[in-house]
């Protein structure tokens, strides 16, 4: 690219600390660094017209985790890690809440359910068995149980008559949470370049070289904050994960409302807008949504339409208004990589597929990397 010298001078000299991804991690990471050193040059680096990854492409659940999935957990992990994994969603849910306020992200508690297969007994036998497990271990946190069987009220079909509810979750606009800070990055004099794609960096010893598709400049401090794109900059235990959603046109009459988590939270959905949003699939076929690049795998939708229609709204006449999918950063643990790579360069990865409970913590917990 033909850069002109005000061009240089003003986006690309002297910059102290340069951050690759403006997803919820990149954000509230040059929100802290602003905090931490108030007169330094930020800038943020974003590969896509939007920010690309799960930051935007999310369902917008407001969680910390069902019953089965928490089972699941304690399968890979002891009970000390599940709980601090746990304690790390709640406390990032509040940290979002708080520094976007609930309007801002359009926040309803409307609780959480899961759901049961009938052809699948045994996973609510097993869940319903070991509730009181779960609630004990969860008790330090809430003070009293988070989890109660409920009868099923929502008309869904070919699913047992209890659910498991979490009165504490809730949803969220995407949409709008990125918008906002956005803008409070942007209020805080952080500039932000869209449509920039880094290719690679080179560290020399006080300082790092970013070389991009169309010009390269230097940075003090370099952190990455690309989630599921991370391997394409590092060599850390991630796989990407991409996540397949859709969602139906506005359905009149629509009275589902809730978050909902279907066979381990594998499927998902909750209502918006007079639609219902569906995600998830992903156990379908592993292998080819292990993949950093964004496609519909057509495969999953048929199925996610078929759950829609013979479970969700087996009554309702049903159409699909979009599809999508978004990349995840997912590993053999829950937990999420937040490190420094070297002096100069510095992570915030592997969300595990909870960006929106993590996002805003892990951020900060990167910025807290410089000392």
């Amino acid at each position: 690219m033909n850069l002109s010298y005000w061009e240089i001078k003003s986006w690309l000299s002297n910059i102290d600390f340069t951050i690759i991804g403006s997803g919820i991690v990149g954000l509230n990471c040059a929100l802290s660094l602003r905090e931490k050193f108030p007169k330094s040059k930020i800038l943020i680096l974003e590969k896509g017209v939007l920010p690309s990854g799960a930051s935007t492409k999310n369902a917008g659940f407001a969680c910390f985790g069902s019953v089965s999935e928490i089972l699941d957990d304690l399968k890979t992990h002891s009970v000390d890690e599940v709980f601090s994994i746990i304690k790390k969603r709640t406390q990032g849910l509040k940290l979002l809440r708080k520094l976007l306020g609930d309007n801002k992200i359009d926040y309803k508690q409307y609780g959480g359910y899961e759901i049961f297969p009938k052809k699948n007994p045994e996973l609510f036998e097993n869940s319903m068995t070991k509730l009181n497990e779960v609630n004990s271990l969860l008790n330090p946190l809430f003070s009293k149980d988070v989890f109660e069987i409920k009868n099923n009220f929502f008309g869904f079909d070919n699913v047992l008559n209890k659910v498991i509810l979490n009165s504490h979750e809730g949803q969220i606009d995407t949409g709008k949470m990125m918008k906002s800070l956005i803008e409070k990055v942007r209020k805080k004099n952080i500039s932000i370049l869209n449509n920039v794609k880094v290719n690679s960096f080179i560290e020399n010893n006080n300082c790092v070289e970013l070389i991009t598709d169309n010009f390269s400049f230097i940075t003090t401090k370099l952190f990455i904050a690309t989630n599921g794109f991370s391997n394409r900059f590092l060599n850390e235990k991630l796989k990407p994960a991409r996540a397949q959603v859709l969602i139906t046109k506005p359905i009149n009459g629509l009275s589902i409302k809730g978050t909902f988590h279907f066979d381990k939270g594998y499927y998902y959905f909750r209502n918006i807008h007079n639609r219902i949003l569906m995600g998830g699939g992903r156990n379908l076929d592993f292998k080819n949504e292990e993949t950093d690049e964004f496609g519909l795998n057509e495969n999953i939708h048929t199925e996610l339409e078929i759950l829609l229609k013979k479970i969700i709204l087996p009554k309702t006449k049903v159409e699909i208004d979009y599809k999508w999918s978004g990349i995840m950063g997912i590993g053999n643990k829950k937990t999420a990589i937040v490190k420094a790579i070297s002096h100069n360069v510095f992570c915030g990865i592997r969300l595990g597929g909870m960006g929106v409970a993590i996002g805003s913590i892990i951020g900060n917990e990167l910025a807290q990397k410089i000392k």
